[in-house]
């Protein structure tokens, strides 16, 4: 199940050790640029090796791990916490964290006003046309 030895595909590796959910979004982190070995930018067919630095950006969090052991396979969560050491920043406090477009219950649903408020606050663009 687990090897010390060799390397492995990075886009593998973060799967394998369960910094995501699917080898798809490991993958498309590495080809978005989001996934960096020893502050390299790398593909997904990249390999990754022991003692090697994997800088990970994703869902809104920055994770800093150093591999200490190759998986090539996905493992359980006690065995994937052996396989890198975490030096990751903590997560920020859930108070800091801005609130999404929170309504009251029984509201009824969003008048235009409303959607376009929670939109703005969201940051994301509107209906063009």
């Amino acid at each position: 199940m687990a090897s010390d030895e060799g390397s492995v595909r990075v886009d593998s590796w973060i799967w394998s050790v369960r910094l995501t959910k699917t080898r798809s979004m490991a993958s498309s982190a590495c080809r978005a640029g989001h996934v960096r070995i020893n502050g390299e930018r790398v593909k997904p067919a990249h390999t990754v090796r022991p003692g090697d630095e994997v800088r990970l950006r994703h869902a809104g969090r920055d994770r800093v791990v150093v591999v200490s052991r190759i998986v090539r396979k996905r493992v359980g969560a006690p065995v994937a916490a052996e396989c890198f050491v975490d030096n990751s920043p903590p997560p920020p406090p859930r108070e800091h964290t801005v609130p999404i477009g929170l309504r009251d219950r029984g509201t009824g649903r969003p008048t235009k006003r409303d959607r376009r408020e929670m939109e703005r606050l969201r940051g994301t663009p509107g209906d063009i046309g």
